[in-house]
């Protein structure tokens, strides 16, 4: 099976072809650490956990994702707070790896931190300027986006666009107005380090290309992140990458996850919609809130809705439900068919959602099995499957005693109850009781009287 992306440069679907398969690198644009990750910002590290799971089971993989730990809205974070920057950005570091790590986003193999790479960035800014790329003005170095003839091809966009973008900003120091800084100078307050052209700080867009060479070479196998980074950080990554490299190739596929929006509106501050992970791990378990960001495919829009959390922890439900009371038994094997089957889906382009629907189709076969060594097979055909996209690694036991502590919501339960009697009164029995059953599964007792339904939580341990 051959592992095809759509590459954003090309605009296609590629054939993965790694430059050198006994070391596959991949780099994927990390969190700007001066607040707590919003459920928009937990897309590209998951979905990226499903490329490098797949990606180890054929090659050696060297995985990179980086911390931003300088930049002007840490600063401006210390500045509203009256905290350090070091507190600021130690605090939401910790607090992004631990809400990662709760969507079961396993570490990367390289997690370097801006500050740590001042003295390579210094060093490709020399470059830059000994090619007669960049320039320095008033204390700041800059990149010159007519030096370089590419400019503007992996976001498809022209220059006189780029000036237009509210997202480019003209300053007089400019010999360009679409040019961007690769230094910048600080006063007393801010952050900064001595350089040949006076203490300073460098620009965002420089700090991944300067983690990128140093970790993993001039030319990357794939670099990730989400949409919006296309332009300009993207762009502007290539271009100062390819000319501080002679024109090598900085990256051979691009990959972009789309926007995660709540409901059909942008999630964004000034309309209050944005929901942090952390608040979200109090009402779902982490790994309904993983399958909830696979329920679409990567480069899709993901419309984020009231209902998202409770279905995917339903499917959950059911998926665990199929495995649970079948002995675990190792010798048993598994069913490669399906299994490959399962595979292929995200050998297209990260196809989860597709993925997802051959793991129902063979929880849908354990169901109906009777043979118990079919039973077995099939058990451990869905673990060998969802670990690949991270799920089913737990015992189903452990996961329905962490629903049962979960409780749910209460409008939800009453919704569930509602769609329950539905299904009675339409003679849909296989429905109503399917309903029941995932009550049962969450702690939830019904009971049914000739004025209606009710419901009760039951109490750990009861019986």
């Amino acid at each position: 099976m051959t592992l095809t992306l759509h590459d954003t440069g090309s605009g296609q679907k590629r054939p993965f072809v790694p430059l050198n398969p006994e070391r596959v690198t991949m780099y994927v644009c990390g969190p700007t650490v001066y607040n707590y990750a919003h459920i928009g910002n937990a897309r590209p590290p998951v979905v990226f956990d499903v490329l490098a799971r797949l990606l180890r089971r054929d090659y050696t993989l060297v995985y990179a994702r980086n911390i931003t730990d300088v930049d002007d809205k840490i600063n401006q974070a210390s500045i509203d707070t009256g905290r350090s920057i070091g507190d600021i950005t130690n605090e939401y570091t910790e607090a992004y790896l631990a809400d990662m790590g709760a969507l079961g986003v396993r570490p990367p193999d390289i997690a370097p931190r801006a500050t740590q790479h001042i003295a390579e960035m210094i060093e490709m800014i020399e470059q830059l300027l000994a090619s007669g790329h960049a320039y320095a003005a008033e204390g700041h170095v800059l990149f010159s986006v007519e030096r370089f003839d590419d400019y503007g091809a992996l976001s498809k966009r022209d220059v006189r666009e780029m000036i237009a973008g509210a997202r480019v900003e003209v300053a007089p120091y400019k010999q360009h107005p679409a040019d961007f800084v690769l230094w910048k100078p600080s006063n007393d307050e801010l952050p900064g380090w001595d350089s040949p052209w006076g203490r300073g700080r460098p620009g965002w867009h420089l700090e991944c290309s300067a983690m990128i060479k140093k970790h993993l070479g001039t030319t990357v196998d794939i670099h990730g992140g989400g949409q919006d980074l296309v332009f300009p950080h993207h762009e502007n990554e290539r271009a100062q990458s390819t000319c501080a490299h002679g024109g090598q190739t900085f990256a051979n596929y691009w990959l972009h996850n789309g926007f995660l929006n709540m409901g059909n509106t942008k999630m964004s501050k000034s309309l209050g919609n944005v929901r942090l992970v952390r608040e979200l791990l109090q009402e779902a378990d982490g790994e309904a809130i993983r399958l909830a960001l696979l329920s679409a495919h990567y480069r899709q829009p993901l419309d984020w809705t009231g209902e998202t959390l409770p279905e995917a922890t339903r499917k959950l439900d059911r998926l665990y439900g199929a495995m649970q009371d079948v002995p675990v038994d190792p010798q048993a094997g598994i069913d490669s068919d399906a299994r490959d089957a399962f595979i292929a889906t995200l050998h297209n382009d990260l196809n989860t959602p597709q993925a997802l629907a051959e793991l129902f189709q063979i929880a849908r076969r354990l169901n109906a099995s009777a043979d118990a060594a079919d039973r077995a097979r099939l058990v451990n055909t869905m673990r060998e499957c969802g670990a690949l996209i991270g799920f089913l690694e737990r015992d189903p036991q452990d996961w329905f005693a962490a629903q049962r502590a979960q409780g749910g919501d209460a409008d939800e339960i009453d919704a569930m109850v509602a769609r329950r009697v539905a299904a009675k009164k339409a003679k849909d029995f296989a429905t109503a009781d399917r309903i029941r059953d995932e009550l049962t599964a969450r702690g939830i007792e019904v009971r049914d009287a000739a004025d209606g339904s009710t419901w009760k939580r039951i109490e750990a341990g009861a019986s």
